[in-house]
């Protein structure tokens, strides 16, 4: 499946370029426009892979468009400008910026650029969804501790006994622990 991109330049003709090298590439652009407000919106909708945004555009320049972007783990984001300034490098890669390519750009840069891009944003995906999953157990595990310590406390059940009560009984009812382990806590489950 191509990768889907959305393209965010301001100059009609770079845009126009831009697209048509892409497209002759294999990806598939499925919105552009020269305004950054309008690329943090096409992005939510179309959910692309990729976003190429250029920093000089009206209605909000590429680096606030793509903090917006990459803030939400929506896509990649590479920026594609006239400037090379050390400040924009370094303020384009605080604002999430996966590659940065300098105009006139050639064909030999921009797709190893996109790959790269492409490449780092999945493998961020892929830490932010395990940090997502180790928060849950981390919650799950704090929740049923206190649910343990509630049945020890009030109910004079034993730790082991205490756990193997949230368990048995998540079990029984086909429900996550963590479920039972709230119910406890909240004084609508006691053995």
């Amino acid at each position: 499946m191509p990768a889907r991109v959305v393209i965010a330049e301001d100059e009609a003709i770079i845009r126009l370029d831009l697209k048509e090298t892409l497209e002759e590439e294999g990806y598939e652009v499925v919105g552009e426009t020269g305004r950054g407000d309008e690329a943090v919106r096409l992005v939510n909708d179309l959910s692309p892979d990729i976003a190429i945004l250029d920093i000089k555009m009206p209605g909000m320049d590429g680096l606030e468009a793509a903090r917006a972007i990459t803030s939400a783990r929506k896509a990649a984001v590479l920026i594609l400008t006239a400037f090379s300034q050390r400040d924009l490098i370094e303020q384009a890669r605080d604002a999430g910026a996966l590659a940065y390519l300098v105009k006139p750009f050639q064909k030999s840069e921009l797709l190893p650029a996109i790959e790269v891009a492409l490449g780092r944003f999945r493998e961020m995906q892929a830490l932010g969804d395990e940090v997502d999953g180790l928060q849950e157990q981390l919650e799950t595990r704090r929740l049923v501790d206190r649910a343990k310590g509630i049945l020890m406390d009030k109910h004079g059940l034993g730790e082991g006994d205490s756990f193997a009560f949230i368990q048995k009984t998540a079990m029984n009812e086909r429900r996550p622990m963590k479920a039972v382990a709230e119910e406890i806590v909240a004084g609508q489950l006691t053995p």
